[in-house]
């Protein structure tokens, strides 16, 4: 087995690629698609004493008062814009940061450091919002992403070999 990781979107046809993995939203209509695992959402994470020196943002707008951790996403076109909705309503903030990493991995240990507020997915966050490492804020403006799925074009044959494969990472409810 050969794993690629990218964050960009990859023509798995074009790069002769069995398969690839990608948030439920963000699949090709032509593919077949294993949900291999649970819905998530994002959380806007800092330090409690990040928190003492400045307030805690109230609404998304509040970030702008703030040097957030930015994430620099291929498939955004640039910086992430962080996404909230509250009430049915919809709201993009981009936020402005000394620091942008290309990964969510060094953006959580920048905000672990204390380097100001970051925007990362949930069950990252989670061990550490529970030991009191981080503060969460903006818990009700939070979007629930769809979870990660296995995708292969819906033409090509499956070994038994990516079928067990498959099998074994569908996610149980």
């Amino acid at each position: 087995m050969e794993l690629s990781i990218s964050n960009g979107f990859v023509d798995i046809v074009e790069q002769g690629l069995d398969a690839g993995v990608r948030l439920g939203e963000a699949l090709s209509k032509d593919m077949v698609a294993v949900r291999i695992g649970p819905d998530w959402r994002f959380t806007v994470v800092a330090t409690p004493d990040f928190f003492e020196r400045r307030d805690p943002p109230l609404t998304p707008q509040d970030l702008a008062n703030h040097q957030c951790i930015n994430l620099r996403l291929t498939t955004a076109g640039g910086l992430y814009a962080w996404e909230f909705r509250k009430n049915g309503r919809d709201v993009n903030v981009r936020v402005d940061g000394q620091l942008i990493f290309n990964s969510v991995l060094p953006v959580l240990g920048a905000a672990l450091d204390g380097h100001g507020p970051a925007y990362v997915p949930d069950y990252m966050a989670r061990p550490y919002i529970e030991r009191g490492e981080l503060t969460e804020v903006l818990s009700d403006w939070s979007i629930s992403w769809q979870g990660y799925h296995l995708y292969h074009p819906n033409r090509r044959h499956l070994s038994p070999a990516f079928a067990a494969l498959a099998s074994a990472l569908r996610y149980k409810v």
